[in-house]
Order: C-alpha cells, then structure tokens, then sequence
C-alpha cells in the first residue's frame, strides 16, 4: 500500500511540469495571435506598400542602412523592370512583374526618405493610431514639392518686374505725347535757349560742323530731356520710381504701418485732445477723404480746382455736403439740357434695350 502511495505521488510530480508547459503554451497562443492581428492592422490598404511590409518587399530588414536599400532596390528593379523583363516557363508574367516593380519602387520611394521611412516604422510600431498615419502620409504625398516660400518670392519679383515696366511704359507715352503739344515745346525750347543748349549748331565751323538731321535730333534730345526735368506728371502717368513697386511695398509694410500709427496717434492728439487747427496739409487731406478720391487721383486734379476747395472750406463736412449737393443739381441740369442725353432717354422710351422686336435687321 506504501508502493502505490509513492507510485501515485511519483506520476503527480512528473505530472506537474507537464501541466505548466501546457499553461505556457496556452497564454503564449493568444499573444502571437495578437500581435499578428496588431501587424495585419498596421498594414492597411492604400497606404505605402498596402497589405505587405516594405522591408520584406525589398528582401531587407528593418535595422538595414540606407545603401542596402539602394542596393536591394536596383538589383530588384533590374531584375523586373518591364523593359528588361523576360518571361520564363512557370514564372511570373510580364503584368504581375510590372506590378511587382510598381511594389518594389513604392517601397524604395518610402524607406529612402528618411521622414518616410521613420513614419512608416511608427505606423507598423503602433498601428491603433491609423488616422495619424493617414494624415502622415498624405500630407506628404499631395505635399508640394517645391517650397511654397520660393514661389511666392518668384512670383512677387515678377510681378514687381511687369509692374516697374508698365508705369515706365506709361511714363514714356506721356513724354511723348508732351513732346508733340506745341505749348510745352516751345516752353522747353525757350528754356533750352536760355540754357545755351540750342545755340551750339551756329557756331559750329568746317570739319566739325553737324548736318540739318543731326542738329534737328539733337534739338528734339535737349527739348525732351527738359521736358522731362521740367513738367512734373502727376497720376498714371507719373515717373516711375522703385520705392512703389510690390516688393518693397511688402519689405517695408512694418515701417509703412509704424509711420501710420505714429501719424494718427499725433492727429488724434493734436486735433482732437488739444483742439489745433489744421494746416494746410491736413485740410488738402480731409478734402480728399471727403471727396473719397485716392493720393494719385487728387494730384491731377489743376491748381484752380484745388484753390477753390480750399477757398470754400471743404475739409469741414458740413461745407463738403452743401458742395456735394450742387454739383448733383448741376449734373441734372446738364443732363436734361445735353442733347445726347435727351436722345438716349428718348430710346429709352420708346425702344429700350428690353423691348422685342421682329425686325429683319
């Protein structure tokens, strides 16, 4: 009886490792089940190299250097490059090899970078956060490749460059245009004169002496350059200068706007809190904001018209809408007076732009 208590303790104890191995075999199962189920969701379908790992695509590992890379890939894309691929017996066909190395060079495109390839080992390290690696990665695939910094740099040049050519174009039409009128021509000539540049071509003797087409070119030179000292264009048409050109419009925006809140702050102080009157800067300006016309706009405007606002006082708003007001009366008038605008409003009444008609014409 003492034989079979030993015997039966004895097939216990040997039992027991037994039942541990098999404890251990049953809580490692469902951890590889769980990591491979971790994996297969890391790899999702659209994203980089799909349902497989780029690392295996290439035949490297994930601690392999960035010429092994290289090295994996070219050997890889020569072997199934579509232009060198040949079909063999039992092998792939020329459509799954295409698609093979359409695989091969995705997986080089995202382990040869290396903010790529870093982001592509987060999404298989931690495959729960699939909408960061869905924004990861198509930031930087609809991300543009050229620096948007850069371009918008290019793009002000030119603009500034077409805008710099244009207002010198204007400039240029406008000189000669003021070349032709009779009124200023004779002005610069008569300045030219007293100036001793037209009164070169009499004195001038034998081998030195200048034909009449020469003389007359120089004349227009000396009469166009003093036009262009003399006359000062305003508007449009005004001499072109770098400092109003969109780019360094924008380089000198703060110190633009620093000199706009320096200016306020010392209209508000003066005028408003202790009550100066304006000069005669500020009443041209008031004028011009009432008048709702721009720095430029109020340049062409002739020296008469602007004495006039001066002299009734329009930088007040009272005077300004008492002015407003007849100059609308004295638009009416002259529009029921023109004779075109009788016949314009008698279309209006009779046929009008919203009236059918079966005419031929």
């Amino acid at each position: 009886m003492l034989t079979c208590f030993l015997a039966t303790r004895r097939g216990v104890n040997m039992a027991a490792p037994e039942r541990l191995a098999g404890r251990r075999t049953a809580l490692l199962l469902p951890l590889l089940c769980l990591c491979s189920v971790r994996s297969a969701c890391a790899l999702l379908e659209g994203l980089y190299c799909g349902t497989e790992v780029c690392y295996d695509v290439l035949g490297v590992t994930r601690d392999a250097a960035k010429a092994e890379i290289a090295r994996a890939y070219r050997q890889l894309a020569r072997r199934f490059h579509p232009d060198r691929f040949r079909a063999e017996a039992g092998a792939e066909s020329a459509e799954e090899a295409h698609q093979r190395f359409l695989q091969i060079a995705t997986a080089y495109e995202t382990l040869k970078d290396e903010d790529s390839r870093r982001e592509y080992d987060d999404m298989l390290d931690h495959p729960e956060e699939y909408y960061q690696h869905y924004y990861a990665y198509y930031r930087r695939r609809l991300a543009p490749k050229v620096d948007v910094r850069l371009v918008i740099l290019i793009s002000i040049c030119a603009i500034s460059l077409f805008q710099y050519y244009s207002w010198h174009s204007s400039y240029n039409e406008a000189i000669n245009y003021l070349v032709t009128v009779p009124k200023y021509r004779l002005q610069a000539a008569e300045i030219a004169r007293e100036q001793g540049l037209l009164s070169r071509g009499a004195k001038e003797r034998g081998k030195n002496r200048r034909s009449k087409e020469e003389i007359r070119e120089h004349e227009e030179e000396v009469i166009r350059h003093i036009i262009k000292t003399k006359i000062d264009i305003k508007g449009s048409y005004q001499k072109p200068s770098v400092w109003d050109i969109l780019l360094l419009q924008i380089v000198l925006a703060p110190v633009s706007l620093g000199r706009y809140l320096a200016w306020y702050v010392s209209w508000v102080y003066r005028f408003r809190l202790r009550g100066q009157e304006y000069g005669p800067e500020e009443k041209l300006y008031l004028i011009r904001k009432n008048m709702r016309m721009s720095q430029s706009q109020f340049d062409t405007l002739e020296d008469g018209t602007v004495e006039g606002f001066l002299q009734r006082e329009l930088w007040i708003r009272d005077n300004y809408e008492v002015y407003r007001c007849e100059q609308e009366e004295e638009m009416k008038v002259r529009m029921a007076t023109d004779p075109r605008m009788k016949r314009y409003r008698r279309w209006m009444r009779n046929e009008g732009p919203g009236r059918l008609t079966f005419a031929d014409d």
